[in-house]
């Protein structure tokens, strides 16, 4: 099976009421615990990379190793790049099979400073204008990601909004998403409610105060036929703090999104969910646990295959939590030059209300 796009994904959790996950990988063991445990639900699934993660493993090896899981899993996979940010990025991630790019213009060039709106838009819509030709997904980014907590957002590959936000700047506004949407044709929007990235995203266990599951039924209910996305979503589970600190680690007091919340935001327009730091968490735990009973192992084979294990099973949960257990088989790959005729005659539309 080829790679498939985000858009066709999406089409099909929207009507099945679900969502997709989507894992950023950086090495083999992330790919192959990720993929492992969809092919044991026969789930469809998003792998994504970062700009980072093509900085630290090799844009040639990471293509490879998602070509590999392809074959090995003949699960629908989409190949997704996480916060483009820049023309030139999201360009090369094309060139290189990507069926689905992210361009994020809710910061500057820079990577620190909040941008305008007109910035977002102009930005967003050239990369939709460019990926569309071919057929491949776009998704957008408004509002900035970041914590109603501090108001200030966490740094991930070294992006990160800097100094103290609004809560305005937190929150997508439900307006101006309909006129985003509308002006750029993406294909999935990517929206702000109080989320982080890493794992420091909440002090105590969030309320609607610091996590907005509001903001995504209202953005939901003016955009019904819009693909939203949730960044920022890992879970940080306790159990996983508690074995690093048990063995030697250092972690703070920090809460996650809970699942609860995400399901519920499923029910509310949200088709892909982001998950990075769950996988770090489980990866660190299980390393750090084999180590300590196993001070006289040195083979890193043996304590990365503990590390996989314990990802696959962190894997295995979310699959099920989103509900897309069984419905890889539903996914039957479209031809990029199919989605690209569309979006060229107008078949392939966002129509807003």
């Amino acid at each position: 099976m080829p790679l498939v796009t985000t858009k066709e994904m999406f089409e099909k959790a929207y009507n099945g009421g679900y969502a997709i996950g989507a894992f950023n990988v950086n090495n083999m063991e992330i790919v192959q615990g990720i993929t492992e445990a969809a092919a044991e639900l026969k789930a469809p699934l998003i792998l994504q990379v970062s700009k980072g993660a093509r900085a630290y493993a090799n844009r040639t090896y990471l293509k490879k190793l998602v070509e590999a899981a392809v074959i090995e899993t003949g699960l629908p996979i989409a190949l997704h790049l996480d916060h483009g940010d820049s023309f030139e990025l999201c360009k090369s991630c094309i060139e290189d099979g990507f069926t689905s790019v992210m361009m994020d213009g809710s910061l500057m060039p820079d990577g620190k400073t909040v941008s305008t709106y007109e910035y977002n838009v102009e930005t967003t819509r050239c990369i939709v204008e460019t990926a569309h030709c071919i057929g491949v997904s776009v998704e957008g980014e408004l509002g900035c990601i970041g914590s109603l907590e501090t108001l200030t957002s966490e740094k991930e590959d070294g992006q990160g909004a800097e100094g103290t936000l609004t809560r305005d700047q937190l929150l997508t506004d439900p307006d101006q998403a309909v006129d985003f949407v509308r002006e750029t044709q993406l294909d999935a929007l990517a929206i702000a409610i109080g989320t982080s990235h890493g794992a420091y995203k909440f002090t105590r266990e969030p309320t609607g105060e610091i996590l907005s599951i509001d903001r995504v039924k209202e953005i939901h209910a003016r955009l019904p036929n819009t693909h939203l996305v949730m960044h920022g979503s890992s879970s940080v589970p306790q159990e996983f703090l508690a074995e690093i600190r048990k063995f030697g680690g250092e972690m703070r007091e920090t809460y996650g999104v809970p699942v609860k919340e995400i399901q519920t935001a499923i029910k509310h327009g949200v088709r892909k969910v982001n998950v990075d730091t769950d996988i770090r968490l489980a990866m660190t735990a299980a390393i750090r646990r084999f180590i300590f009973e196993n001070p006289s192992e040195f083979d890193p084979r043996a304590f990365m295959k503990a590390a996989r294990k314990a990802e696959k099973e962190m894997c295995k949960s979310r699959y099920l939590a989103f509900g897309c257990e069984g419905q890889g088989a539903k996914i039957h790959p479209i031809p990029l030059d199919a989605f690209a005729r569309g979006y060229s005659d107008g078949t392939i539309t966002q129509k807003t209300l």
